[in-house]
């Protein structure tokens, strides 16, 4: 793999569990609640996985929720010298009055593209996250690890096209390859 592979390379990690995870319950972006002690180990568990990587992460991007910031604060103590960067637009989508609701109880209403009462619709959850990317771009050099949550992964995946939903479980490692989206944003930019 070239170094400019490298350099477009995005390597995303799902927060560790909550008591609402463990619970099957929705958990979205405008709920701030923190890791459960298995949350933890499985922070440490991908950190010490990532820290086998080469080449190395070179800075972590987490939303501003708890359960990322906790996640990338447990990851950051095994990685030496890799800083943290808080991006508040990577938060998972904002879920309204579904929230700790069981999930099966709007999987079908999520799926058919419902908008939660309340909460944000998937066109303006897609629109942050590919925005949150975009800025992300000058950050490629670094190779980052985005800390974040299973919507924020399923939205990457759409964005670079993939037909098969991105389904990351807590403490689970993704790697996408970002070259086709950075290709599509110099296009639209040039003249």
């Amino acid at each position: 793999m070239d170094q400019n592979h490298h350099a477009q390379a995005l390597i995303p990690v799902r927060h560790g569990a909550t008591a609402l995870n463990l619970a099957g319950m929705r958990c979205g972006g405008d709920l701030d609640v923190p890791l459960v002690e298995v949350g933890r180990r499985q922070a440490a568990e991908a950190g010490t996985r990532i820290r086998a990587l080469q080449p190395s992460v070179g800075v972590i991007v987490a939303s501003h929720l708890q359960r990322t910031r906790e996640t990338a604060e447990i990851i950051a103590r095994l990685l030496p010298d890799v800083g943290i960067v808080i991006e508040p637009a990577f938060a998972e989508r904002r879920l309204g009055a579904w929230n700790m609701h069981p999930v099966a109880d709007t999987q079908s209403e999520l799926e058919a593209g419902a908008t939660p009462p309340g909460g944000e619709s998937n066109e303006d959850f897609i629109e942050r996250i590919a925005g949150a990317v975009e800025g992300l771009l000058s950050r490629f050099e670094c190779r980052p690890l985005l800390v974040g949550s299973k919507g924020v992964a399923r939205v990457l995946g759409e964005l670079l096209g993939h037909h098969r939903r991105q389904h990351l479980a807590n403490g689970e490692i993704a790697h996408f390859d970002l070259s086709a989206l950075v290709k599509r944003n110099a296009e639209v930019c040039q003249p």
